[in-house]
């Protein structure tokens, strides 16, 4: 048989789903029976964590009490969700948390990418390995130690940061109290800390690809920027498209854990976002507003729900890659 007679993976997987598609129900579950007995512990950790506590919704329309319960407490409708519209610093965290989200979503999310590629044209294994594991390495640090270099490194008295800025004649400046450089910070160390952790993935789309495409590409003279482009890109962009929805449907679930240990009262300005304020509601108060923020919480979840719904519908007609 000649080679272009010859049904590529592609194909064959095409036929796969194809036959799959026509076959019936029964019969399709009866031949791969063991995957769907494997889904079971899965399922059942799904429904037991997952979809049972969702019933603590109704917490955002009570006034809650922990001696009434779920049952008993007062019924209160959209109280929580009009106070909370009311706070005079509603809009501020509003804005806070979609520019913040925005922003990360633009700055981290094509430098994994970027890392990817670059990685994949390093001529030298070991030169490549080395710099793969010090790309990785920060993943692993708690965000507690990383807020902690971060405050050694900007510290206004020794820090070296602040040393080089008088080094130069320039004035010290406390930038942990500076409500401008609360974003840079943020993302900066975001992007340092996940960059090479999550660059993995995109290595192993690349891997995926079939050397002979770039044989192909070298005989028709093409340079290595334009097999990047024209082959690597086009071949990762399904995974892309995947890793974009989720990074969408995360734009308002910002790391309130980092920013809780980043952020004063003097940076609340630009700092402070949705779960910081749940969370001062929620916990510092000793479960006293518990049902305020509960409905705060449920109010950005179902706006995150909108946004991957969105961002699936749109990659979806874009590059025929989709969630569902």
């Amino acid at each position: 048989m000649s080679q272009e007679a010859m049904p590529t993976t592609q194909d064959l997987l095409r036929g796969e789903r194809r036959a799959s598609r026509d076959m019936p129900l029964w019969k399709y579950v009866r031949l791969n029976w063991v995957l769907y007995i494997m889904l079971i512990p899965g399922l059942i950790n799904l429904l037991l964590f997952k979809f049972l506590p969702m019933y603590g919704i109704v917490v955002a329309y009570q006034d809650y009490s922990p001696k009434g319960g779920f049952f008993h407490s007062q019924w209160v409708g959209l109280k929580h969700f009009q106070t909370f519209f009311s706070d005079p610093f509603c809009w501020r965290i509003i804005r806070n948390t979609f520019v913040l989200g925005l922003e990360s979503l633009f700055l981290s999310f094509p430098a994994p990418i970027l890392l990817a590629l670059l990685l994949n044209e390093l001529r030298y294994p070991r030169f490549k390995r080395v710099v793969q594991t010090i790309s990785y390495m920060p993943y692993f640090l708690s965000v507690v130690i990383v807020v902690g270099m971060m405050k050694e490194l900007f510290n206004m008295s020794n820090g070296p940061v602040n040393e080089l800025l008088a080094a130069l004649g320039l004035e010290r400046q406390n930038f942990f109290m500076m409500p401008s450089a609360f974003r840079p910070l943020y993302i900066g160390s975001g992007v340092w800390q996940g960059i090479g952790y999550s660059s993995i993935i995109y290595l192993a789309a690349i891997a995926g690809i079939n050397p002979e495409m770039y044989e192909s590409a070298v005989l028709d003279g093409a340079g290595r920027v334009k097999q990047m482009w024209y082959i690597t890109l086009p071949s990762i962009l399904p995974t892309i498209s995947i890793l974009f929805i989720l990074a969408v449907a995360g734009i308002l679930g910002n790391d309130y854990q980092k920013i809780l240990l980043m952020y004063s009262p003097r940076t609340y300005s630009t700092a402070d976002v949705v779960n910081t304020y749940v969370y001062r509601y929620g916990i510092e108060t000793a479960g006293n507003h518990l049902s305020y923020s509960s409905s705060v919480g449920l109010l950005v979840n179902v706006v995150s729900l909108v946004f991957l719904i969105i961002a699936n519908t749109v990659t979806g007609r874009l590059s025929e890659t989709s969630l569902f």
